[in-house]
């Protein structure tokens, strides 16, 4: 959540600097901003929860909208580059001494595009028939957004222009720079950039509903510490009940609201990090992105050992057929190649402020809830899987 807020910042950020000359970004800037983009995420799922599927609407149309702006202006306004060295030329700027691995290490940033899909499982219990629509969500939304980023690459690699006057822009973004460069615009180029603003905004707005959902799920079934406050849902209507009367709750905030209060306390406090040191703040968050590798990792390997050995799987009503198997395993060996990378630094040689102390944090993460379950939670989770089974029987 905080990676997205942030995100959504440096696009203001971008588009101030872009029209006002004398402002220069600051981390305490983007602080600010990400703060204000949280709270603003904050509104819309608990007063305007009501609206979300009919924001949900509006922003799939600016979505498809706001990809053929690029692609035209783009293709129509700005210099070609030669496709022969769009394709072909391939740099070490990481200074690592072979290509290879510097494609590797540059991949960190773009695989998170790969990993969205999941968010939808998140809101499975709030779904109708979600046995049947929400598989098929997550195929339709990987194709067409996995179609879509493809032709906007291919797009943006084609039109670059002068690469070193691009990554020296004082907007911050590269992108922002390109479109200028394109259209020769300010106009222009803040329209489309405040069309990337909107969508990362409600970006983080979709974020904060999954990862409130995400936390409820977990404090339901007792594998957090405070579960009970965090699985609580609802606002009640009046304190002052006796502990044996049945909680009443307001029309219309049947939420989990201490989750969703404390998606925006810590993304709040994570964004005080990047008044001290961007890096820093970034090497923290992406401690999220080897989460769900994991995460994928041993949910993948489980259900592939299941068929590896011939056990039966869950019903379920969306089915890989033969074609599972294969599938599980080209799933594990990307994941398991692309888990290490996130550990390494941007640069080969880098100065200690430079360096990625993402495997010292992800470390000691992995320590305390070591230490958690075996204390405490594993006296007490039973888990999703085991409340199944109990029904059905």
């Amino acid at each position: 959540m905080a990676s997205s807020s942030f995100a959504c910042a440096q696009q203001l950020e971008g588009l101030i600097a872009l029209n006002i000359e004398s402002y220069v970004i600051k981390g305490w800037h983007g602080t600010l901003l990400s703060i204000a983009v949280v709270a603003f995420s904050l509104i819309w799922n608990t007063v305007l929860v009501r609206k979300l599927p009919l924001l949900e609407d509006i922003i799939v149309i600016l979505h498809v909208i706001g990809f053929f702006v690029f692609v035209v202006v783009l293709w129509t306004m700005a210099p070609h580059s030669d496709a022969r060295e769009v394709w072909t030329d391939f740099q070490d700027n990481g200074n690592w001494g072979s290509i290879g691995l510097s494609c590797l290490v540059g991949l960190t940033g773009p695989i998170v595009t790969l990993i969205g899909a999941d968010s939808a499982c998140h809101l499975s219990e709030e779904l109708k028939d979600a046995a049947w629509v929400l598989p098929r969500s997550m195929v339709a939304t990987a194709l067409v957004n996995y179609s879509l980023g493809f032709i906007m690459t291919v797009t943006v690699m084609s039109t670059l222009g002068d690469v070193d006057s691009i990554f020296d822009t004082k907007t911050g973004q590269p992108y922002i720079q390109v479109v200028l460069n394109a259209t020769q615009s300010r106009v222009g180029t803040s329209i489309m950039t405040a069309i990337v603003a909107v969508l990362l905004l409600f970006s983080s707005v979709n974020l904060v509903t999954t990862s409130s959902r995400q936390l409820f799920a977990f404090a339901r079934d007792k594998a957090l510490p405070f579960s009970e406050v965090f699985a609580y849902v609802g606002l009640p209507i009046s304190r002052k009940l006796r502990p044996a009367d049945k909680l009443q709750v307001r029309p219309g905030w049947d939420i989990p609201l201490n989750t969703i209060l404390a998606t925006f306390c810590s993304s709040t406090l994570l964004s005080l990090i990047i008044i001290g040191s961007t890096i820093g703040f970034n090497i923290i968050v992406s401690i999220g992105l080897v989460g769900i590798l994991a995460s994928y990792i041993v949910a993948i390997a489980c259900v592939a050992r299941k068929r590896i050995v011939k056990e039966p799987l869950l019903p379920s009503r969306f089915n890989l057929g033969a074609a599972g198997l294969p599938i599980n395993l080209i799933a594990l060996c990307f994941l398991v190649v692309f888990f290490v990378f996130p550990f390494f630094p941007a640069v080969s040689h880098p100065h200690p402020v430079e360096m990625n102390w993402n495997i010292v944090i992800t470390g000691f993460i992995v320590c305390g809830a070591l230490l958690y379950y075996f204390i405490t939670a594993r006296h007490v989770y039973r888990g999703p899987v085991e409340y199944v089974k109990r029904l059905s029987y």
